[in-house]
């Protein structure tokens, strides 16, 4: 797209301009890298700082904004998904591949391929798999036996989908993925030798889930393991057998799951959070960056800490410990000063 003025995006995402709407726009970057070309934004309040120094055409910001700054402001309801709106119009769209099947790949007889649909080299099909139409498997991807893929979804390299897991539309599933391995299952004999218990479920994927790089999705004991609609999973997470994710939930980067555990409808489990296993973790829940769950979690409560804990809660017994030091000299001075009195 052709560069377009500030006047011109405010009209286009129903924003109101404040300032010089002239200046031409031809790219999006952000606050600090941003040069007089580049539209910008704000959506977290502790780089105000930035949009006073930032040398940006314009920067997006809430209708409430209300601090001083030099350059141009377009304020939105949403600057986050008015960004990502015009962000759409000035970068470089994902390459398409073309049709067909690569000479390389292996595909099952017995497999069914939909219209429309790209495999490409060395990804390898099974018996019994259903690829549906304008499905894109980018290179390297092994399909499993029975597996269904839905429509409009997009498998990247070296990724893994096991037998009989079903995996819904417009899927997107990034490099490295496996979906459907074993589950951590062991029986222990009186001895404390362990002995593989047989994971015979499946995994199954609802529409619209986009799954990061180098996650791990296991196959149901019996039964399923559940992703539901709209999920969005960061990379290198976790989520372990007959685990049953919510509808839009949202898991970040580095987070573990441990077996059987409930994570309800729009919950969002930041970085690094640690689920203890057959757990049911309410809708709406959040979980702070590193918290560890050990017991259930009531609906729309926000937890911290290890044990995690409601976030007041967890902060009060946050700010008593660092005040252990201070408690400690003082308990030391009291010490001695008993002492002192015992002695005479």
């Amino acid at each position: 797209m052709k560069g377009l003025t500030v006047a011109d995006i405010a009209a286009r995402i129903g924003g109101e301009v404040q300032g010089g709407a002239d200046a031409i726009v031809q790219s999006v970057a952000g606050l600090r890298e941003a040069r007089p070309t580049d539209i910008s934004f704000l959506a977290n309040p502790k780089y105000v700082a930035y949009v006073k120094n930032t040398k940006a055409a314009a920067v997006l910001v809430r209708k409430d904004f209300s601090d001083e700054v030099a350059t141009s402001l377009i304020r939105v309801d949403n600057p986050d998904a008015a960004f990502a709106q015009v962000a759409s119009w000035f970068t470089v769209p994902p390459p398409e591949f073309a049709l067909g099947i690569h000479p390389s790949a292996v595909i099952s007889d017995q497999a069914q391929i939909g219209e429309g649909v790209y495999i490409g080299p060395h990804c390898v099909v099974e018996a019994g798999a259903v690829i549906a139409d304008r499905c894109a498997l980018i290179a390297q991807v092994y399909i499993g036996h029975d597996v269904q893929l839905g429509a409009d979804s997009r498998i990247y390299p070296n990724v893994t989908i096991r037998e009989g897991c079903r995996v819904g539309l417009r899927a997107i599933v990034h490099s490295s993925s496996v979906i459907g391995g074993d589950g951590f299952g062991y029986s222990v004999d009186e001895k404390g030798v362990r002995t593989k218990i047989p994971q015979l479920g499946i995994v199954e994927i609802g529409d619209d889930v986009e799954v990061g790089s180098a996650v791990t999705i296991d196959r149901a004991r019996f039964g399923r393991t559940v992703i539901g609609n709209g999920v969005k999973i960061d990379n290198l997470c976790m989520i372990a057998h007959n685990c049953v994710i919510g509808d839009h939930a949202v898991i970040v980067s580095q987070v573990g799951i441990s077996g059987s555990t409930v994570v309800g409808r729009h919950s969002i489990l930041a970085g690094q959070v640690g689920v203890a296993g057959h757990l049911v973790i309410g809708d709406q829940v959040v979980a702070e960056a590193r918290a560890g769950i050990t017991k259930d979690i009531p609906s729309g409560q926000m937890v911290y800490g290890f044990p995690a804990a409601p976030r007041a809660e967890a902060a009060r017994i946050h700010a008593h410990v660092q005040r252990l030091p201070k408690l400690k000299e003082k308990v030391a001075d009291l010490e001695a000063r008993l002492k002192e009195l015992e002695s005479r």
